[in-house]
């Protein structure tokens, strides 16, 4: 197989037959992530790309779900997409979906019609690295689109009835951000239909803006105590169904709930760690994070 570099999955991705469509991250300018920072983005040649769908082939012949990795597979042309989508069904014959990562801007060069093409080749199941729906957030991070965007680029999808799932992040506003972030954001997501909703939590590594800006005093992090309570905001205000999952490594206690079914669990579950977890072991495990891989 044809891996370079980081290749990264979501954890609801495990069951996924994994192939490298895509190399690198096509942006590569988020104040908080240095995953591909020395890796140019770059298209998986075809050659490679046939010859490991030929070997998926011998091992996975009924393969039912291909996760394509890269840091946004999805900033291909619709042509180049619906390229790959063929060549995928022409050898896994029992494929029914195709998913990958996808960015707001790799949505934004696509017509709803194009949409609408790539979803009945099979594409569906594209994770957004939305991080925020709050703008004051999403210009911290560098995110390169407003909440406005997200919710123009969101609602093609639904036109077009892909699927898809949103990531949100907490603490990425900062000490003292968290609840007028977990709001705004709610207030957005509320207007979408995300299946999914993961969230993940600031970590800040060497080599991000965030670090740097960490270390003069520019960004003051947000404490622990702080961030739980920000997910317990935008768990109360979300007004959608969705799967609420908050169990990456990056969170001090994994969360998941259905929403809004299982609501009140999830507030009191958050609750209950922060009245019985001291602010020191939480900020000690954080600092014992070497990476969320």
């Amino acid at each position: 197989m044809h891996f370079t570099g980081r290749t990264w999955r979501p954890p609801y991705e495990a069951h996924s037959v994994i192939l490298q469509a895509t190399s690198g991250c096509a942006y590569r300018r988020c104040s908080f992530c240095n995953l591909y920072a020395d890796e140019p983005f770059r298209l998986s040649p075809m050659d490679e790309f046939e010859e490991d769908l030929a070997e998926i082939k011998r091992y996975q012949p009924y393969a039912r779900r291909v996760f394509l990795t890269g840091g946004n597979p999805f900033a291909m042309s619709c042509e180049n997409l619906m390229l790959r989508a063929l060549t995928i069904r022409d050898y896994l014959i029992k494929c029914q979906s195709i998913a990958m990562f996808a960015s707001i801007r790799d949505i934004r060069n696509k017509t709803v019609s194009q949409l609408r093409r790539l979803r009945a080749m099979g594409i569906n199941g594209l994770t957004i690295g939305t991080e925020s729906g709050d703008d004051e957030t999403l210009r911290l991070a560098n995110k390169g689109y407003t909440a406005e965007d997200i919710l123009a680029q969101c609602l093609k999808l639904d036109e077009a009835g892909i699927e898809y799932y949103l990531v949100y992040m907490t603490g990425l506003a900062g000490h003292g951000g968290g609840l007028r972030n977990a709001a705004n954001s709610a207030a957005l997501f509320s207007r979408l239909n995300p299946y999914i909703l993961s969230v993940d939590s600031l970590t800040l590594f060497p080599g991000t803006r965030l670090f740097d800006m960490e270390k003069n005093g520019t960004f003051i992090p947000a404490a622990e105590h702080e961030r739980l309570q920000e997910l317990q905001t935008l768990i109360a205000r979300l007004h959608i169904r969705t799967h609420l999952l908050a169990n990456t490594r990056s969170n001090f206690r994994p969360i998941t709930a259905d929403l809004p079914r299982e609501r009140e669990k999830a507030v009191a579950e958050l609750q209950y760690i922060l009245d019985t977890t001291d602010e020191a072991a939480m900020a000690e495990y954080r600092a014992g994070l070497k990476s969320l891989g």
